[in-house]
């Protein structure tokens, strides 16, 4: 071979060699789970659906670059038989209100609205909002205050805006048991700011994406986020195509786990606060652009100080509560941490260093949606984790017991 052959053959391999080289220097150092923890994550949820403490369940793990763990365990359908897979499709109801934050940071970043403008500045039915002085338990009636302050848009990011949901506060249920209202039409239940409690906020937020982009959620979020984060199964519709992937629900009683089995076409509905189906590894591309404060695969989808600001302390000295389980076929009490964790624009942020008892580390950001799919992602190991089962009541002592087990294994054998 001659001189000027071997340099032309170098030069045509050297970009292929340098690409190569630099995957391999960015993935160095990077968490990863040893074979043996995965050997008992394994073992963990096999025994967890032989005792029946869940149906099924998928659950990924993955660091900034790559997917660590990838796993389905027992049905995606029982009725019928049907093995979980690892692109089984869940309902992953709240999981989208993170999603829904994301779009409202990026629209501050353009410019299009700024974190505090009154919300009613782009839904004036939220002008002069009115908080519940006194309120009857015994029949419901209740008496009105005018606000200390409009709800802002910070306020609906972090659910401090005194709105609710009935399933996580007894005022709200019983309201809404006896107007029929949403709870988005019924009075504050305190001065935006001063507490924080789950609710239906996001949805709200969801109203005003759709008013500043002049877009659908399916087209923006679709445009935005799922295609170039490539989360292909990600959307407020299923089509036909998939509909075979779509697990199950089930609901937890004395006797055992009720299947309800899926409808013949499945009807998808657009909210800011929920309505998105997915699949672990999709939705673990969108923990991982979080992990990577805004970028993935070359992509910036939003600045990195956003990312920073979203999954940092917004509440000030409030903090999160605990969520009552005022209507208890639908939830437990919630979250884990509650009483100590704060909140973010998007998320619940965890305030102790989970280390010593093998748990997530301080830091880290949370959310989860009713049917008990739960995902975070911990900046301070460079892990993000998403944990999908499709059972309700939202919270009930075997799912997350089983949940925290796997959190235990998987950072026991962090490597």
């Amino acid at each position: 071979m001659s001189k000027h052959l071997l340099i032309v053959i170098m030069l045509l391999f050297l970009p292929s060699i340098a690409i190569l080289l630099s995957s391999s220097s960015h993935s160095a150092g990077l968490p990863k789970l040893k074979t043996t923890g995965a050997d008992a994550i394994d073992q963990m949820f096999e025994a967890a659906v032989a005792n029946k403490e869940l149906s099924g369940v998928v659950a990924a793990v993955v660091n900034k670059n790559e997917i660590a763990y990838l796993k389905a365990f027992g049905k995606q359908d029982v009725g019928k038989n049907i093995p979980m897979a690892k692109d089984t499709v869940f309902r992953i109801a709240s999981m989208t209100k993170p999603v829904t934050s994301a779009a409202i940071m990026l629209l501050v970043e353009q410019g299009k609205l700024r974190l505090d403008d009154p919300a009613s500045k782009y839904l004036p039915a939220l002008k002069g909002r009115e908080v519940i002085a006194t309120f009857n338990e015994q029949d419901s009636t209740y008496t009105t205050r005018p606000a200390k302050q409009e709800v802002t848009i910070r306020h609906l990011l972090a659910h401090t805006s005194g709105f609710g949901y009935g399933f996580a506060n007894h005022t709200v249920a019983k309201l809404q048991q006896k107007t029929g209202k949403p709870p988005r039409d019924l009075p504050l239940l305190f001065d935006p700011g001063s507490k924080w409690q789950y609710s239906t906020s996001t949805g709200l937020l969801g109203d005003i994406v759709k008013q500043l982009t002049g877009q659908s959620l399916e087209d923006y979020f679709q445009a935005t986020f799922f295609r170039p984060l490539r989360m292909p199964d990600t959307s407020f519709y299923l089509p036909e195509a998939k509909l075979a992937r779509l697990v199950t629900t089930h609901r937890r009683t004395e006797t055992g786990l009720v299947e309800t089995p899926n409808p013949a076409k499945y009807t998808g509905t657009e909210s800011g606060e929920g309505g998105l189906v997915s699949t672990a590894a999709d939705y673990a591309a969108f923990v991982q652009m979080l992990l990577n404060e805004g970028t993935l695969q070359g992509t910036r989808f939003l600045k990195a100080a956003s990312v920073r600001q979203m999954t940092s302390n917004q509440i000030g000295a409030v903090v999160v509560g605990e969520m009552p389980a005022a209507i208890p076929q639908v939830s437990a009490a919630f979250p884990f941490g509650a009483g100590k964790d704060k909140f973010g624009l998007g998320f619940q942020i965890t305030m102790t260093e989970g280390k010593t008892t093998n748990e997530r580390s301080a830091g880290s950001y949370t959310w989860a949606g009713i049917y008990n799919t739960h995902f975070w992602g911990d900046p301070k190991r460079g892990i993000g984790v998403v944990f999908l089962t499709q059972e309700m009541p939202f919270y009930n002592a075997t799912t997350m017991g089983v949940m925290k087990r796997f959190e235990r294994l998987l950072y026991q054998n962090l490597q």
